[in-house]
């Protein structure tokens, strides 16, 4: 999931693998740097997702080397949406890879998240988005916590917690894992560039929403606004 922030966007995902009703890895990567603003999360055939990680890593940084200049945000989306539109024979068959990328817009000092389709086309999402099959329930819970301009510390826990809630209800779902010390993958994307939060950091962040949990375990409540 992606949700924009006062300093940026915040990437955040889980680190389970299935195959089928079964947990065949626990602790997968699924976000990956593109390049120094912009970063992928990446749901469906994981083997897919780290060839199109890495293959869009090699053509960005082809880019800039010729170019002399690195692409824009749109640019990097668009580039990415004639790749997944590539592997469109493949999503027939099956092996379906929907990636959702995020990034820091140098022109407009913001951060941004571009979802898609199977099929590639690059939509604009706006606040916050999720994929994978947990995502109907994160957006549930991102709805309800999200404010405009929140500070990035905010939104990290706003993720965590809508995390917390899609595992709650998806079995290929993992929340954190408190007795393997596994933990989301956190990272963030701000003027500074692209960064991933220490394990030390995320795991003090989810060992809160997991005390929160425990005297809450619905979550908590969006307050009323007039």
């Amino acid at each position: 999931m992606a949700l924009v922030c006062d300093e940026g966007v915040v990437l955040v995902s889980d680190r389970r693998a299935t195959a089928g009703n079964r947990i065949s890895k626990r602790d997968v990567e699924k976000v990956f740097r593109c390049d120094q603003f912009s970063a992928m999360g990446i749901a469906g055939a994981l083997a897919l997702g780290l060839e199109f990680a890495r293959l869009f890593q090699v053509e960005l940084e082809h880019y800039e080397k010729m170019e002399g200049r690195s692409l824009s945000l749109e640019g990097k989306a668009n580039r990415l949406a004639a790749m997944i539109r590539g592997n469109l024979g493949l999503a027939m068959q099956g092996l379906v890879l929907v990636p959702l990328l995020a990034g820091y817009d140098l022109d407009s000092g913001a951060g941004r998240m571009f979802s898609y389709d199977p099929a590639g086309g690059p939509s604009e999402e706006h606040r916050f988005y999720s994929i994978g099959s947990g995502s109907v329930f994160a957006l549930v819970a991102l709805k309800k916590l999200y404010t405009e301009g929140m500070p990035t510390s905010e939104a990290v826990l706003c993720c965590l917690h809508a995390l917390y809630d899609a595992a709650d209800d998806d079995s290929a779902t993992a929340g954190p894992d408190m007795a393997r010390r596994i933990f989301p993958v956190v990272t963030t994307l701000t003027g500074d560039g692209f960064s991933r939060l220490p394990e030390a950091e995320v795991a003090e962040a989810a060992q809160r929403v997991v005390a929160d949990r425990m005297d809450s375990p619905d979550g908590p409540n969006a307050p009323l606004r007039d």
